[in-house]
C-alpha cells in the first residue's frame, strides 16, 4: 500500500504515497481526527477543500454513540459521515484504558463500562477487528495496551508482550483486503522493549507499522528518542504512523527521524479554546491586544479566514462566545496543520528538509505576534 518517492539526502524525511480503497495519500501527512465521526467544528466539505487527505475516527466512541446497527444500516463510516475519502479508525484502546477505573483488562481482552450510559462491554481484539471491518475504514488499528508515563519496566512489559499477542490474534481475525491492518508498537520509554517490539511486528510483515505509547506526559527527548528506537528497525517500504503527536515543532522532529503519518485533537481543541497557530507561534486570540488589531491571523497563511478576518473579529466572536469564532479557529488551525505537510514534502522532494524545518521553528519558536 505505500511506495517510497524519495528520501531526503541530509535527514531520514521521506516522501512517499500511500494507496487505500479510497484514495491515494501523499506523506509525510497530518490526520484531522473526527473522533465521534465528525471533525469538531469543521464541514467534511471544507476539509477537502483545504485538502486533507485522510481523516481518523474513533472505534470506540462510534461503537457506543451511534453504534454499529446505524452506521451499518447507512452502508459504512464513509456513507453515514458524508466522507469520500480514506478514514483511518483507531482501536479505542487508548479511550479504554484511559478510563481505569470503568475497565477491567486480562489477556483475553478487556471490559469496561461505558462513559456515556453506564453499561458493560467487552471487547477481545476479534471484536475490535470485526467491528471495524463493519465501519469500512480504510486503516485499522487492532487492541493494544497504552502504558501510562511513567511506568516501571515489568508493567511496561506485559503491556508490550499483551499488545503483541493481542496483534497476532487480530490478524487471524482480519477478513477484508480492503482495509490495511496496522500493528501497534508498544514498549513505553525503555529503547529495549520497544525493538523487542518492533522486531516481533516486522516478522509478522504487517502492511504498515505505528508508534503507541508517546505523547502522554513524557519530555520531548524521549518521544524523539522512541521514534527513532523504532523507525531504524522498520522496513522503508512501509509506511511508519506514530499516535498523538500533534505540535508542530514534535511533528517536524518525527519527519525528521522517517515517520510518514500524525494525528492529533490538536488543531480543533485549541481553536475552541480560542489559541490560533500561526508561523509566528501559538497566540490565545481572546486576549487585549487583538482589541483593535485588524492583521490576519497569520499574514503568511493563505486560508479562508486570513483572507477574510481580522484578529480583532475573530477575538471579538470568542469573547461573544459566538460559535463563529471556535469554526474559524478550527478551520484555520487545521489548514496549518496540512500546510506544514505540504510544505514539509516539498522540502524533502529538494532535499533540504533540515534547512526548512529550521528555519520554520526559528520563526515559530521565537517570533510574537
Amino acid at each position: 500500500m505505500y511506495k517510497l518517492i524519495h528520501q531526503d539526502k541530509l535527514t531520514k524525511a521521506r516522501l512517499g504515497k500511500l494507496k487505500t480503497a479510497h484514495g491515494e495519500i501523499d506523506t509525510p501527512c497530518f490526520m484531522p481526527v473526527g473522533t465521534h465521526a465528525t471533525v469538531k467544528g469543521v464541514f467534511q466539505q471544507d476539509l477537502e477543500e483545504i485538502g486533507s487527505q485522510i481523516i481518523l475516527s474513533n472505534t470506540y466512541h462510534v461503537f457506543l454513540r451511534p453504534g454499529m446497527e446505524v452506521i451499518e444500516g447507512a452502508g459504512g463510516l464513509h456513507k453515514f459521515m458524508g466522507w469520500k475519502k480514506p478514514i483511518l479508525t483507531d482501536s479505542g484502546g487508548y479511550q479504554i484504558f484511559s478510563l481505569a477505573h470503568l475497565r477491567k483488562l486480562d489477556d483475553k481482552g478487556v471490559e469496561f463500562q461505558s462513559h456515556v450510559d453506564g453499561q458493560r462491554h467487552f471487547f477481545a481484539p476479534e471484536d475490535v477487528v470485526r467491528i471495524q471491518e463493519g465501519l469500512g475504514s480504510d486503516i485499522i488499528m487492532p487492541l493494544d495496551e497504552c502504558a501510562h508515563y511513567p511506568c516501571t519496566r515489568d508493567h511496561a512489559k506485559i503491556a508490550m508482550e499483551r499488545t503483541i499477542n493481542w496483534a497476532k490474534r487480530s490478524l487471524k481475525a482480519k477478513s477484508k483486503n480492503k482495509q490495511n491492518l496496522f500493528g501497534i508498537i508498544q514498549g513505553a520509554s525503555f529503547s529495549e522493549l520497544r525493538q523487542e517490539c518492533a522486531r516481533e511486528f516486522v516478522d509478522m510483515d504487517f502492511p504498515g507499522y505505528a508508534i503507541g505509547g508517546v505523547s502522554v506526559g513524557e519530555p520531548s527527548n524521549l518521544i524523539y528518542n522512541t521514534i527513532e528506537t523504532v523507525t531504524d528497525l522498520l522496513p522503508k517500504e512501509k509506511p511508519r504512523y506514530v499516535m498523538g503527536v500533534g505540535f508542530a515543532p514534535d511533528i517536524l522532529e518525527a519527519v525528521e527521524r522517517g515517520a510518514d503519518m500524525f494525528d492529533c485533537v490538536i488543531p480543533t481543541r485549541y481553536g475552541r479554546n480560542g489559541s490560533a497557530f500561526t508561523s509566528l507561534g501559538k497566540f490565545p486570540m481572546e486576549n487585549a491586544p487583538y482589541i483593535k488589531d485588524y492583521q490576519p491571523l497569520d499574514k503568511e497563511c493563505s486560508c479562508r479566514v486570513c483572507k477574510n478576518y481580522t484578529r480583532a473579529y475573530i477575538r471579538h466572536l470568542f469573547n461573544a462566545q459566538e460559535m463563529l469564532g471556535l469554526m474559524l479557529l478550527s478551520y484555520h488551525n487545521i489548514y496549518f496543520f496540512l500546510d506544514l505537510m505540504r510544505k514539509s514534502r516539498e522540502a524533502i522532494k529538494h532535499d533540504r528538509f533540515g534547512e526548512f524545518k529550521k528555519e520554520f521553528l526559528e520563526k515559530y519558536n521565537n517570533s510574537r505576534l
